[in-house]
């Protein structure tokens, strides 16, 4: 089970992608905002912010993610996987309730991001010099 964790991240990923393409839809139709403007209610505007940072955040996470697990530490890559997408859930519910609230999340993630990071250049400079 632990080498299949970093695989169940992605998965839930997935849904959290899909999970904000579902908040701009639907922001889009509340606030009648017509495709392609990206701006006009508040609400709108927040929900399409949320969709983009996390949207950036998952090109970042998703490399280190699996090159943490493949260089020897897919537990940890999982666990901290897990806690970057606890991280961006926190981060979408804060920013749309209060844009001051998303600070939590942000930070959660950005250090789980941080963390992988380390382990994937740690796992791969330990492979290479291994030879």
């Amino acid at each position: 089970m632990i080498q299949q964790l970093p695989a169940l991240v992605t998965l839930l990923n997935v849904l959290l992608q899909f999970a904000t393409l579902v908040l701009v839809g639907r922001a889009r139709g509340k606030y009648e905002i017509k495709a392609p403007a990206v701006s006009g209610h508040p609400l709108f505007e927040r929900a399409y912010r949320v969709q983009m940072n996390t949207l950036e955040g998952t090109l970042m996470f998703l490399p280190v993610l699996w090159l943490a697990a493949y260089y020897g530490f897919p537990l940890w890559a999982g666990v901290l996987g897990l806690a970057w997408v606890l991280g961006r859930v926190s981060y979408m519910v804060g920013y749309m309730r209060d844009p001051s609230r998303r600070a939590f999340g942000f930070m959660l993630s950005t250090f789980c991001w941080g963390a992988l990071g380390v382990l994937a250049g740690f796992g791969w400079l330990r492979a290479a010099l291994a030879g």
